[in-house]
């Protein structure tokens, strides 16, 4: 695609602040997401007196563990890491262990700490191993047909979650969402988001073209604030979109992960490691998956193949001691954000110093709190606005990877069909302690059908 900032280029100052803004707004509503689901966790097995993770030191962990990957990367893949998803199960098992095992709230901490290093390590062995046998053999294994659909899965496999925030409030009864007061207006807030998104990106002149997130989130944010006046005027609770209450219980200094967790350090047991081992280990294989799909979409927007150059082994080592970084503060592992490319992709600001920016804002917004507790009031509508748009984006990525792809050859056919059913049909696996996701199973069934193919076709050249 035509890079209005290619990943070397320095955007004037106040551009660069403006840039750098719109993708900490981008990752931000995942990355502050991920803690506040592990609290739930936190408080059904601690009770209500339990200290809860910060999302404050979420962001900021996801700061430290961006510059750390820029570091490692050398600045050419300009892309935000923030806290992963997929360990979310795994963090909830470092809690559980430590209730099972009749521990303090901090145990569970430090068992943050030590499983994301457990991910890490996986990481840099993985990284070893690539730099000694080099990225010909991940070619061979994931050739366009395969990483193609793959890619596009991340994004339509994300599409669910952007729908149910743009209609936040209706009632879903399985087949269709029940539109009520409260799913009314978030839809409107959605539209008025992802129309300005839409209409800034096409018709926007100049700066307005390059920052059609952050007019669009204003414009979505406008509207609520237009309805929770008029709801607060009526004392009418449907229209009351904006949650002002988060103010009150506000910190202004993150509470760090390693705070709590040093003191666990003396409680650790070797089952509780055995039970981090079981929940982390086996989902750093899983997300090393993704970590090729999203880079290998980068590469193809950025126009520069990342496991080339700076490396397979330096992205995986970013992503690695990244995430190390980021539980260390935080107590989420990180992982690159698709949220993140669908930014660079719509806005075509590949700028490597835009990412470093974001990274240290998310860092000094962290100390914020008035900031960070207004961020989080974004409703839920706007952002689903949002991410229809940077979800697309990510999932039509995935798509162009297969133009040069001969669809008339069944191989290839069956290969790409194969991996969209699989991946948007949801075939995600719980095989013991370890769920693998559907991304992770459509990618292992694409190749091995690929495989399939590769074998008969050396069959048929044998034969000849």
């Amino acid at each position: 695609m035509n890079l209005v900032y290619k990943v070397n280029d320095r955007p004037k100052f106040i551009q660069l602040i403006i840039f750098a803004f719109q993708q900490l707004l981008a990752i931000l509503a995942a990355t502050i997401a991920v803690p506040a689901i592990t609290n739930n966790v936190i408080l059904q097995q601690f009770g209500e007196e339990a200290q809860l993770m910060s999302q404050s030191a979420a962001l900021f962990g996801a700061g430290v563990g961006t510059l750390v990957y820029l570091l490692f990367t050398r600045f050419k893949s300009p892309v935000f890491l923030g806290s992963s998803f997929a360990f979310l199960p795994s963090m909830a098992a470092a809690f559980s262990g430590a209730a099972t095992a009749q521990a303090t709230i901090n145990l569970g901490f430090a068992g943050l700490i030590i499983g994301a290093g457990m991910a890490g390590l996986v990481y840099v062995v993985i990284a070893i191993f690539v730099k000694v046998a080099g990225v010909r053999w991940i070619n061979f294994l994931m050739p366009p047909v395969v990483i193609g659909p793959t890619v596009a899965i991340i994004g339509l496999g994300l599409s669910g979650n952007a729908i149910s925030d743009a209609l936040h409030g209706a009632a879903n009864n399985g087949s269709a969402y029940v539109m009520n007061p409260v799913g009314w207006v978030s839809f409107a807030c959605a539209m008025v988001t992802l129309v300005t998104v839409i209409c800034c990106s096409i018709r926007g002149k100049k700066m307005m073209k390059l920052i059609p997130f952050i007019l669009g989130i204003i414009a979505g944010y406008l509207v609520a604030v237009l309805f929770t006046l008029i709801g607060r005027w009526t004392g009418n609770e449907e229209l009351k979109v904006i949650n002002l209450a988060a103010f009150e219980n506000m910190k202004w200094v993150p509470d760090f992960t390693f705070v709590h967790g040093f003191k666990g350090f003396k409680e650790i047991s070797l089952e509780y490691i055995a039970t981090l081992a079981v929940a982390y280990i086996p989902v750093a294989f899983v997300v090393f998956a993704e970590h090729i799909a999203d880079h290998k979409n980068l590469s193809s927007i950025i126009g520069q193949d990342l496991l080339e150059k700076p490396g397979l082994h330096n992205t995986l080592l970013g992503d690695g001691v990244g995430s190390v970084a980021g539980a260390f503060f935080g107590g989420c592992p990180n992982t690159t954000y698709g949220e993140s490319v669908g930014c660079v992709a719509i806005t075509g600001n590949a700028s490597s110093i835009t990412i470093v920016v974001t990274a240290l804002m998310a860092i000094g917004f962290s100390f914020i709190g008035p900031f960070v507790t207004f961020l989080s009031t974004i409703p839920n509508s706007v952002m689903g606005g949002v991410c229809i748009t940077l979800y697309g984006f990510i999932a039509v990525s995935g798509l162009k990877m297969l133009q040069p792809v001969d669809l008339n050859d069944n191989r290839n056919l069956f290969t790409a069909s194969v991996i969209l059913i699989a991946g948007i049909g949801g075939m995600a696996m719980k095989i013991g302690a370890v769920t693998l996701t559907a991304i992770a199973c459509a990618l292992i069934l694409g190749i091995l059908v690929n495989l399939l193919f590769v074998a008969f076709e050396k069959k048929d050249n044998n034969k000849k």
